[in-house]
């Protein structure tokens, strides 16, 4: 397996934001992560990626225990990721944002490969013709792809994607979708977090839900659209479920 979880918990004072997560994500998978707000999602890309260490169980990455290793570590390792809320160096160009990967990332890179880097990652992400750009002046769905980016030339194994589709209309999202689904054709195994339902279901190899920081299921796209736990806590309701599940049938026509 490329990343276990094992028994993973994770508290902050009285708050249990996390409660016994055991999840693995073998190499090549695209995992999607569902969940109400409040779930514990966030957190537990925060402790996969060594932002806080679980306060009880293990985190294992390409076969080494990596339990409390820090985030830089871990990106030389192979792992990165986006942020729900998009953090660009917003004095810095386009280019400059997309080097800063390149060059502290798994491959650590120099400053020269780094703009050459830097180049091809924008090329693929669609932004190319906006390097000499400050990253600041960019609007939300250029930032969200400036965020993969910068990701991406780092040159992970391993790519957790926080609400990629968050603020995107109907067309930008198909776009990140095809984006997403040509990451994982280059070899990169992506877990990621998203609402957006349809999306992450079509997208998704297989799914697992937390509720309340535990992890209440986990199956193909099918399975979890239409388990109860998943329909009560997060989907709403049958009705719901079923549109779901018409969706995911449409697409896989």
């Amino acid at each position: 397996m490329l990343l276990e979880l094992n028994s993973v918990s994770r508290t902050f004072g009285g708050l249990q934001a996390l409660s016994d997560v055991t999840i693995s994500i073998p190499q090549g998978e695209i995992l999607g992560l569902l969940g109400p707000n409040g779930a514990g999602k966030t957190t537990l890309f925060n402790v996969i990626n060594g932002v806080y260490p679980p306060s009880v169980g293990t985190v294992r990455f390409r076969g080494q225990d990596v339990t409390g290793k820090k985030p830089y570590e871990l990106s030389r390792m192979g792992l990165a990721r986006t942020h729900q809320i998009v953090r660009p160096l917003n004095e810095l160009s386009v280019r400059e944002n997309v080097m800063v990967g390149a060059c502290f990332g798994h491959e650590q890179r120099h400053l020269g490969e780094a703009a050459a880097i830097a180049e091809q990652t924008l090329a693929f992400v669609g932004l190319e013709g906006r390097s000499d750009q400050l990253a600041g002046s960019l609007n939300v769905a250029q930032k969200k792809r400036l965020e993969m980016a910068r990701a991406l030339a780092a040159r992970p194994v391993l790519l957790l994607l926080d609400e990629v589709l968050a603020g995107l209309n109907p067309s930008e999202i198909g776009a990140m979708v095809e984006t997403v689904r040509q990451i994982r054709d280059q070899g990169v195994t992506i877990f990621m977090i998203e609402h957006v339902m349809h999306a992450i279901m079509n997208v998704s190899d297989r799914i697992v839900v937390l509720e309340y920081g535990r992890l209440i299921a986990e199956g193909t796209p099918e399975q979890v659209a239409n388990d109860p736990q998943v329909i009560e806590a997060y989907l709403g309701s049958a009705h719901m479920a079923q549109d779901l599940q018409s969706q995911i049938t449409a697409q896989s026509a």
